[in-house]
């Protein structure tokens, strides 16, 4: 059977940890990017370099077009995808939900909370046994924002990962019989580049006291929970969402 996984916002953070870790397991490995070209291209190197199969592909995870090209140059490169990690994700700067425009949470919620339905429902789509597909495997990548709400900072943030975890629930029920199993992550205060997005680079370090583990966590091992899920090894769990909070 292929060994074909699709990481989307693969060029940094816990997105590039996967695609690492993925090609690490066996997997060809497609990931998606937005902007950063050189990022992306960076880890599609590394990969190569250490004997994997890797593909970077520009895409708008928004665009219902971009994700049916996604999955489709991923197939034609490796061939039948039966592995997704739905990582992209867009984070605004600190705000009250008072001073948060229409737009900005209109966008939050594109590549979010589309962004994560479009690929999961291409991914069904293809890899529904009902439909001739091989099965599959499912992760969404929601945060601990969801369950913590982040008041005063990225309620909108947070209202796109909890809507994830719905997802998440409903699709691995509607599909378990169909040979897919869908599952989720909630990562907590790791310490990656999207904290610059919000404006307080340091942010991650500064709030580390407020941990009971008393420390960030780090994009590898959020990695390792994704690729635990994605596996064999986990054959029997669907509909599940790990925290990977340090206890946060």
């Amino acid at each position: 059977m292929a060994r074909t996984l699709i990481v989307t916002g693969g060029s940094r953070g816990i997105g590039a940890a996967c695609a690492r870790l993925g090609a690490r397991a066996g997997w060809s490995v497609c990931l998606s990017y937005r902007a950063n070209e050189a990022a992306a291209a960076a880890v599609v190197h590394e990969i190569e370099q250490a004997g994997g199969r890797a593909l970077a592909i520009a895409s708008d995870v928004s665009s219902e077009l971009n994700v049916t090209d996604l999955f489709d140059r991923a197939e034609k490169a490796f061939g039948e995808v039966t592995g997704l990690i739905n990582n992209a994700g867009i984070l605004a700067s600190a705000s009250t939900l008072a001073n948060i425009e229409l737009s900005r949470w209109t966008a939050t919620l594109a590549t979010n909370l589309t962004g994560t339905f479009l690929c999961a429902r291409e991914a069904v789509r293809r890899m529904a046994v009902s439909a001739g597909g091989a099965g599959g495997s499912i992760v969404n990548v929601s945060s601990m924002a969801a369950v913590l709400g982040a008041p005063s900072e990225f309620i909108d943030y947070a209202a796109s990962k909890g809507a994830i975890d719905a997802l998440t629930i409903g699709l691995a029920k509607e599909v378990a019989a169909d040979g897919i199993r869908v599952n989720g992550v909630r990562p907590g205060l790791i310490d990656t580049g999207i904290h610059e997005s919000s404006g307080d680079p340091s942010r991650a370090k500064r709030l580390a006291p407020t941990v009971p583990m008393q420390r960030t966590g780090t994009t590898e091992e959020v990695a390792r929970t994704i690729l635990w899920l994605l596996s064999d090894d986990a054959s029997y769990c669907t509909g599940v969402t790990i925290n990977v909070s340090g206890g946060r």
